[in-house]
């Protein structure tokens, strides 16, 4: 019987109780709820979307699109220096690096300097590639959300953090980058 009041009040678009972690209950409409799931189901769609396109359009993953862009824009760089730039780890650099020069779209040589050393350098492929491809959805994210408000640019963080921890993903190891899956894989 109580479930199929809960049903008749969701229908209704009656408030539903919901259980905050670490608070006390509180009424909440059902649209809301929806509303906030539906634009978080936007994001990671939008995101799976716009990486499917850029690996129609260039072959490639979002990840090894942007590392290839970091690549052109520094010149040259090891693979601790892109690894830092783009927050992910070296082996991680490594594996994408490793289809990249598959594919003819990067080199790796020593360094002259220091023999030690590994330097990542963008081919003429490679540049082709970059010409030919879209704007990674990170690039377009970041220079919308360069042109908010600081206190704009707060509440969406501190959203963003409470969501994450409301789904209990606050510990999960994530780098920066606006990517669906493993972002070493095949592109």
């Amino acid at each position: 019987m109580k479930d199929e009041a809960r049903i008749r009040a969701v229908k209704a678009d009656a408030p539903v109780k919901a259980r905050p972690v670490g608070a006390a209950a509180a009424t909440v409409p059902q649209s809301e709820i929806e509303q906030v799931l539906t634009a978080i189901r936007r994001v990671i769609r939008a995101t799976d979307l716009h990486s499917r396109h850029i690996t129609r359009t260039a072959g490639l993953t979002s990840s090894q699109l942007i590392l290839l862009k970091v690549v052109k824009d520094r010149g040259a760089a090891t693979v601790g220096e892109l690894a830092g730039v783009i927050s992910l780890s070296q082996a991680t650099v490594t594996n994408i690096l490793d289809r990249l020069e598959h594919g003819g779209l990067v080199l790796r040589e020593r360094s002259e300097q220091d023999r030690r050393k590994v330097v990542v350098t963008l081919t003429e492929g490679g540049r082709e590639v970059i010409a030919r491809a879209p704007e990674p959805l990170q690039e377009t994210f970041i220079r919308q959300f360069s042109s908010l408000k600081d206190w704009e640019r707060s509440m969406i963080l501190a959203s963003l953090q409470r969501v994450a921890a409301m789904m209990d993903a606050e510990d999960i190891d994530a780098s920066p980058l606006l990517d669906i899956g493993l972002l070493d894989r095949p592109g």
